[in-house]
């Protein structure tokens, strides 16, 4: 069964699935600046568009680009921002 959500004024959406590889969620966000907290280790892979992300820690932005993935230490904020429409997929761990 898909978990439909939906943050930040329906800004990002996302489904969840639980398959063989473990817990994921498939998503999409406008364009925008938005911070997300963990409560597991994320692997996020940008599928279409770009991402700039501050990981904790970090003193500067990195841009992600289609197929490139980042990794989220657990219990912690993040933020992401994008210029223009962009979609996700992030497996938890």
């Amino acid at each position: 069964m898909f978990k439909t959500n939906s943050y930040f004024d329906g800004k990002v959406m996302s489904i969840a699935i639980d398959n063989a590889d473990g817990p994921a969620t498939i998503g999409a966000m406008k364009a925008g600046e938005y911070e997300f907290g963990t409560s597991t280790v994320e692997y996020m892979t940008v599928v279409s568009g770009n991402m700039e992300v501050m990981l904790p820690g970090e003193t500067s932005w990195k841009t992600y680009k289609p197929f490139e993935t980042f990794i989220v230490a657990k219990d912690v904020k993040f933020k992401v921002k994008m210029t223009e429409e962009t979609a996700y997929i992030c497996h938890y761990k």
